[in-house]
């Protein structure tokens, strides 16, 4: 009981009602009253000891003096002394809290999950989705080869000349881009 209320005791802030129980306590327990006893005498030691100023030296020295010293001019110190620069470790700080604002938070899988008519319905629904995007994409690349092949067409016709006799000119015929089938236009597209 009383090592947990050592150092409380000892430096006087315990509870009003504690110091009585631990006094108690150390008059009838001769291991607990010797610890008690020489804890205070370290705390009374300590409070009389001086303040000592360190040497403004003494950093330069346990750096220069250290173990690592041999190790920092070889190939492997560069790269590590990069990495130990407060700068690089406060971008990298900032990166890992940026994206941990940008990444979604990913739910914890549930059995529910797992069950087949769930898997199979996520798995058509991406698959849809993919088969949607694939023909917006290729309808959409159809249609800048046509308005490019028009541009192109009307270029050539600025470009002829007003002395030469130039062929009938035709007018560009509007391409339509294809249709969905008839059951694919009723589904929502994401």
């Amino acid at each position: 009981m009383l090592e947990s209320l050592r150092c409380d005791y000892v430096d006087g802030t315990l509870a009003p009602m504690a110091p009585a129980e631990v006094d108690r306590h150390l008059a009838g327990c001769a291991a607990c009253a010797a610890m008690a006893r020489d804890s205070a005498a370290a705390v009374t030691f300590m409070g009389r000891a001086a303040m000592v100023e360190p040497p403004q030296e003494l950093i330069t020295r346990i750096l220069f003096h250290s173990p690592w010293r041999k190790y920092r001019s070889g190939l492997l110190w560069k790269p590590l002394n990069t990495l130990l620069q407060p700068r690089f470790a406060m971008s990298m700080a900032l990166t890992i809290l940026s994206l941990s604002m940008v990444v979604p938070k990913v739910r914890p899988l549930q059995p529910r999950d797992l069950a087949p008519a769930q898997v199979w319905a996520g798995l058509e629904d991406r698959a849809y989705r993919l088969w949607a995007r694939t023909q917006k994409f290729y309808d959409n690349l159809k249609f800048v080869y046509q308005i490019q092949s028009t541009l192109r067409e009307w270029q050539q016709q600025i470009g002829e000349r007003p002395g030469t006799e130039a062929a009938p000119e035709k007018a560009p015929e509007p391409k339509t881009p294809a249709k969905a089938p008839p059951g694919e236009a009723k589904r929502g597209l994401p």
